[in-house]
């Protein structure tokens, strides 16, 4: 079965590392949760995890403002995927790997 693709704007924390990007490149999405509160004695937070892998780069929107708050990218990924991508965006910060 194939599945759809669908266009979903994913923000990166690193914003130098989206500069680095070009439409047509394959990128790895890697999900690093947010630390525990200072006071927690959460000693089970889960680690970084890869989200997606092997997905195209469809573009890098240019930046409206400064980039401390990382930067977007448009990638083309299976509808259930860009679900994941979104819920991992919630819980913590993105990055991605060349692949």
């Amino acid at each position: 079965m194939v599945h759809a693709l669908v266009s979903a704007p994913v923000r990166i924390a690193d914003a130098a590392t989206v500069r680095l990007l070009r439409p047509g490149d394959r990128v790895d999405v890697i999900a690093m949760p947010l630390p525990p509160p200072p006071r927690s004695d959460r000693a089970d937070q889960p680690g970084a995890r890869v989200v997606a892998t092997g997905v195209r780069v469809a573009g890098v929107p240019r930046a409206a403002g400064p980039a401390d708050g990382g930067a977007l990218v448009m990638l083309s990924v299976p509808r259930a995927v860009a679900a994941e991508l979104a819920a991992a965006s919630a819980a913590g910060a993105l990055a991605v790997s060349l692949c």
